[in-house]
């Protein structure tokens, strides 16, 4: 009853409190719109919201931090009362919501808070004190801590303002640090102000806050564009100051240097090289500025007036300069020849002017010295373009004017312009010209007079052989030079036929009145041997009459006369006779010799009459007493002899080889064509056409051909042979350039058509030439070698080739020992050729082996001088010993005993002591002591080989491989001879550390001028003894100390063999005097040619002949102290031995490849260092010596050893060192450094 009481108003109440929930939920909702609506959930940043936002926002966190706990509580209560009536509790998730994002908004309040308290610290900081890094710093870290807030927040307005706020800092800083750039100038702000379209002042009251005002991060790429425009405008503008203090600022400015004419006294500049290539650097850096665009508009006008300062002096450095030497070279000629004066007064008025106008600017040029203020003087470019057209005028008119005179007389093309401006500016003093003598005549290197002022000359010296010859009647120099030369010319030729008249009229009575072997002393070696052949010929001719009219024996009748005359002079040669005497009668041998076989030959072949082509074939002389004409016959070739002075020079050995060739050039002759002998190095191609040119007393000018050859040198040479009638031989023609060889072929061609045409003159390079038909052209060539180019075919087609193989050997050798004196020439020629032959194929594995007929020569031109000076000794023994102590210096190590062996067999039971100058033996002992090295008998031996090679090749080779003592033999050789009374100089260079052109020199291509080279300088000094360089000196070298190779030593073939010759571009010939040495210090061959190596001697050092022993004992001789000599001696002999040195080669690989002497060379040096800063203490404590040498010989050995992928040979070094030297406590935990000992 009474619950039914209760129940209604139970229920009334639940009603009521549902009604008061729904009544709440109700406010809930509108208090969660009005939270939503009026909290602080927005935030536009500093700049937007008012100073007070954030105190704001805190009071309406806290308003609705308050309500919210209000309507918590109230909420409460009606859950208690839902509880009370068992009703489900109701949920305010709104009213949670509210709670939970309130927290977040004080939250991100407070990151708000925090960044606007450091933004506005910040913006107060003046623009000098902003740290851009550090404040960077601090703003990624705050973005790290947004971006780490509840995600829930992101959503809202206030996180994005503050985002943003933060990004925007992060944007401008890095703009800031870029605009701190030192290279920012006021110019570039005016720009940032144009860009932003703002205005502000930058100065030390600017600050943060005023950079952040600009709103610059709005501007990004266009500030970024600003300072990369101010960074790259600073580095042009560094670039141009550097450019100042280069060129204008008085204490680093570039300044020319200053020398003095020799002649004149007046001032000449000098560039030093550094001028030269800071001037191309600049011009190259400014074409570099100029090409920078945008960055470069600002200074473009400062740009442009360097670029136009700088031009202007490279133009006036390169004028003046070639002002300078023009002005220099025509100086002498101009002022101090009357003869040239007189000849082209216009140009000697035009050059005075110059002169004058020169000598005043270089008064003038040396008060100012900064290169670019000096170029720049108003005018002086222009005056120096006018004096550099004056003088080109001059120098055409030079031309021209050296032109007739080479016309004049066609020999002097073959001189250089230099020689010949001398020669002419002399010409009126016969003494003068004499020294330019040997380069117009073939063998005249000069005149004798009546006396010392006298110009009637009376007679001729030879070049080679020292023979005089006189006149047929005395010969007046006067007049023009050209004049009085071509009359020498004349001269020359008369008394040559005048004087064989007499030969062979006197000849003719050799039966009767004085014998053949008494008359040739009467004559000229060339007169003597033409007479001789005369004879012979004729003698021949009437030996056929006789076998015709029936006397069978005559033939072999005069092959025992013949045999008899040869022998007569055998036994003259092994006289002793003077150097002159001497190369006749071997000359008259030679042919002798060659006569003899001749007639053999005809005799075995059963030739009867004249007319068989046996007969015809071989060089036969023809003489018209009344004429006085002799012609030499070939075949069906009919040449004129022509009386040019070829001296006492020897002449070839005659083979069938010599021959063959000589049918075939004079046919080719005969056919209106150049002949081409071609062939291996050594086969005589060169030496057989000079041989047949002196044979028909004409004279042949040699050409040693190089790549700098061009149309117009050429040119010249052709002009000088056509004009002269001489004949040119162009050794290594392979070696011009296919391009200039193409034109050759048209220059060839149209003086042989000129010459099948029959005419007297032809047109050649736009001149008429005269022609004189005795002119010939030969080309030899080496097939395969490098730097050889194929013969274009037009050009094959005008040379007749001639294949020059393997010579005959044997012939050669036996009538060469004949010509030295031997009686028993035959069997030993034999031996000498076998031992020769099994040596090229035994010994065939070095480069610098040669075994050809040089080699042959030299060796017995020894022989020959041991028989003249041992007359009594055995003819084999002599020729064994030539053989021995000729080739044994050129053998290596390994093949010394096998060539012993051979010679052993070859001469049985035959031994002979070598013949050694006991006072040049004596003086290499004395001056190697002196020296402070070890005059030990073979490092002597090989000195004393170096001399006997210099006394029969003129260019020496001395091979060896690093540290074999090569220098030191040389050196001690010259100072021996020295010591022993012979005056010895020599020059060393590297040709490898110059070009070829510097070497050699060079034709400028622009000005024709010609520029001297080291070598042909020095050539040129030592041959006619200028520049120091003295008539007394009897030794003097050019050491060349670099590799060989083909590119620069082919073109010394002319001076390395028997030509003894410098052929230059400017057809300057420069000849090896007797006293003058080519000696070449290589560690090999393998680059060289076998024409190379077969014209030079060769003294192979091996590296067990001197070994390193004698280098250590030098350097412990030279420490002061005897105990620590002694020491040192004995720690030498305890670790260094030959095994351990071998056991290094083997087993242990460096870096690159080092030799056992370097090795030592290096513990050398190092322990000099520390005997050098501890000497007292390691010479009173050997045990303290014992470890410093041991550290020492560690880094000396190991310290270039190589460690690569597969083996680190440092550690096994070292590990091989410990175990085997176990005397010493090394360092166990540490690498072995100084101070670790």
């Amino acid at each position: 009853q009474a619950k039914e009481k209760v129940n209604p108003l139970q229920n009334e109440q639940v009603d009521n409190i549902k009604r008061k929930v729904w009544n709440f939920v109700d406010t809930v909702s509108n208090f969660r719109q009005e939270f939503r609506d009026n909290a602080p959930f927005t935030y536009q940043g500093m700049d937007v919201e008012d100073a007070n936002c954030v105190q704001l926002a805190y009071q309406k966190m806290i308003f609705y931090h308050n309500a919210i706990t209000a309507k918590e509580r109230e909420a409460h209560q009606l859950n208690q009362l839902e509880k009370l009536f068992e009703l489900q509790p109701s949920k305010y998730r709104a009213l949670s919501d509210c709670r939970s994002e309130n927290k977040c908004l004080k939250t991100l309040w407070d990151m708000i808070s925090l960044v606007q308290h450091l933004f506005k610290s910040w913006r107060s900081t003046l623009w000098d004190d902003i740290d851009t890094e550090q404040l960077l710093s601090e703003v990624n870290k705050l973005s790290k801590r947004i971006n780490a807030m509840d995600k829930e927040i992101r959503g809202w307005k206030a996180f994005q303002g503050l985002q943003s706020e933060v990004k925007q800092y992060q944007t401008v800083l890095p703009l800031i640090n870029l605009l701190h750039s030192p290279t920012m100038k006021e110019r570039h702000w005016k720009q940032v102000m144009a860009v932003t379209s703002t205005q502000f002042a930058m100065g030390k009251s600017f600050s943060l806050g005023n950079m952040i005002d600009l709103e610059i991060h709005k501007f990004v790429d266009d500030v970024e564009e600003i300072v990369e425009i101010s960074d790259k405008e600073n580095k042009i503008e560094m670039q141009l100051q550097k450019q100042q203090e280069l060129w204008l600022m008085a204490e680093s400015a570039q300044t020319f240097e200053y020398g003095v004419h020799d002649e004149t006294k007046v001032t000449l500049i000098k560039v030093p090289e550094e001028v030269l290539v800071n001037l191309e650097e600049a011009m190259s850096v400014l074409q570099g500025i100029k090409g920078q665009g945008k960055y470069v508009a600002h200074f473009i006008a400062e740009v442009n007036k360097w670029e136009s300062e700088l031009g202007v002096t490279e133009t006036v450095i390169t004028d003046w300069l070639m002002v300078q030497s023009k002005w220099s070279s025509l100086q002498s000629i101009f002022v101090g020849s009357a003869d040239i004066r007189q000849q082209l007064p216009d140009d000697s008025k035009r050059f005075d002017t110059v002169d004058a106008d020169f000598r005043g600017l270089m008064q003038v040029a040396q008060d100012t010295p900064i290169v670019l203020l000096a170029c720049n003087v108003d005018g002086r470019a222009d005056l120096l373009e006018q004096l550099k057209r004056n003088l080109e005028l001059c120098e055409k008119s030079l031309n021209q004017y050296l032109d007739t005179k080479k016309m004049a007389f066609p020999r002097f093309y073959f001189l250089s312009n230099v020689a010949l401006l001398d020669l002419l500016s002399n010409g009126n003093n016969p003494q003068r010209v004499q020294t330019h003598m040997g380069d117009c005549f073939d063998n005249i290197i000069k005149l004798e007079f009546k006396s010392p002022d006298s110009k009637d000359a009376i007679g001729m010296y030879s070049k080679d052989g020292g023979e005089y010859v006189a006149f047929h009647k005395p010969f007046t120099c006067e007049g023009a030079v050209e004049h009085w030369l071509n009359g020498l010319v004349e001269c020359m030729r008369q008394t040559l036929r005048e004087i064989l008249a007499k030969a062979k009229f006197s000849a003719d009575q050799w039966e009767l009145e004085k014998p053949r072997h008494e008359w040739l002393y009467d004559y000229c070696a060339q007169v003597a041997l033409t007479a001789s052949q005369i004879i012979w010929t004729e003698e021949t001719d009437s030996q056929f009459e006789a076998l015709e009219d029936g006397n069978e024996t005559a033939m072999k009748d005069f092959y025992k006369v013949c045999v008899e005359r040869l022998h007569e002079n055998i036994k003259l040669v092994r006289k002793n006779l003077n150097r002159r005497d001497r190369t006749k009668i071997m000359t008259l041998i030679t042919v002798d010799v060659h006569n003899r076989d001749v007639v053999q030959m005809l005799i075995d072949n059963k030739i009867e009459s004249a007319q068989e082509f046996a007969w015809q074939a071989q060089m036969r002389y023809d003489w018209d007493p009344d004429k006085l004409i002799c012609n030499v016959l070939v075949a069906d070739w009919v040449g004129r002899y022509c009386f040019e002075y070829i001296g006492n020079t020897g002449r070839l050995v005659i083979t069938p080889l010599t021959d063959r060739c000589y049918i075939t050039l004079t046919q080719a002759l005969r056919l209106m064509m150049g002949g081409a002998p071609a062939g291996p190095a050594g086969t005589g191609k060169t030496e057989t056409t000079k041989d047949l040119g002196r044979a028909a007393g004409i004279p042949v000018y040699v050409f040693n051909c190089s790549e700098q050859m061009n149309v117009m040198s050429l040119g010249n040479i052709f002009k000088g042979l056509c004009q002269t009638g001489a004949w040119g031989c162009f050794d290594e023609f392979n070696r011009i350039p296919i391009e200039v060889l193409s034109v050759v072929a048209t220059q060839v061609g149209s003086f042989l058509n000129a010459l099948r045409a029959k005419k007297n003159s032809f047109d050649l390079m736009g001149s008429t030439i005269k022609l004189v038909d005795s002119v010939g052209v030969f080309i030899t060539m080496n097939p395969g070698y490098a730097g050889r180019t194929e013969l274009p075919e037009n050009l094959k087609a005008l040379f007749r080739s001639c294949a020059m193989v393997v010579p005959d050997m044997e012939l050669i050798c036996e009538n060469m020992l004949m010509s030295e004196g031997f009686l028993n020439a035959r069997p030993l020629a034999h031996k000498f050729i076998t031992l020769y032959s099994i040596s090229s194929k035994l010994l065939s594995g070095q480069k610098h082996y040669d075994w050809g007929l040089r080699a042959t020569k030299a060796v017995l031109r020894v022989a020959g001088g041991l028989k003249r000076a041992e007359p009594e000794v055995d003819e084999a023994r002599i020729l064994m010993r030539a053989l021995r102590d000729f080739n044994l210096p050129k053998i290596v190590s390994d093949h010394k005993n096998i060539f012993l062996r051979l010679l052993g067999d070859l001469f049985p039971g035959v031994d002979i002591e070598r013949k050694v100058s006991k006072e040049l033996n004596d003086a290499i002992i004395k001056v190697t002591q002196a020296s402070g090295l070890q005059a030990e008998d073979m490092f002597v031996r090989k000195v004393t080989e170096l001399a006997e090679l210099f006394d029969v090749r003129h260019s020496v080779f001395v091979i060896g491989k690093n540290g074999t003592g090569k220098s030191q033999v040389w050196k001690m050789l010259h100072k021996a001879q020295n010591e022993l009374g012979q005056k010895s100089v020599y020059e060393a260079f590297n040709p490898k550390a110059v070009k070829n052109d510097e070497l050699y020199g060079w034709l400028s291509a622009s000005t024709g001028d010609w520029y001297d080279g080291i070598l042909s300088t020095l050539m040129r000094n030592m041959s006619r003894c200028d520049g120091g360089y003295t008539q007394s000196q009897s030794s003097k070298w050019i050491v060349l100390d670099g590799d060989i190779d083909p590119e620069w030593i082919e073109s010394l073939n002319t001076v390395m063999d028997d030509n003894k010759v410098l052929t230059l571009v400017s057809n300057e010939r420069i000849p090896l005097s007797a006293s003058m040495r080519l000696l070449f210090e290589v560690s090999h061959l393998q680059n060289a040619t076998p024409a190379t190596v077969s014209r030079a001697g060769i003294l192979y050092i091996n590296e067990c002949d001197i070994g390193w022993k004698p280098m250590i004992d030098s350097w412990i001789d030279a420490q002061n102290d005897e105990q620590l000599r002694s020491a040192l001696r004995a720690l030498f002999n305890k670790y260094i031995t030959t095994d351990l040195l071998d056991h290094l080669r083997k087993n242990f690989q460096y870096v690159v490849p080092i030799s056992d002497v370097q090795k030592l060379r290096t513990l050398t040096y190092l322990l000099q260092g520390l005997i050098h800063e501890k000497a007292e203490v390691l010479a009173a404590d050997s045990e303290k010596l014992e470890k410093h040498f041991v550290y020492c010989l560690i880094w000396a050995f190991g310290g270039s050893l190589l460690v690569d992928e597969t083996t680190n040979h440092k550690t096994e070094f070292s590990n091989w060192f410990k175990n085997t030297y176990q005397i010493i406590a090394y360092p166990y935990d540490q690498d072995v450094e100084y101070g670790s000992n």
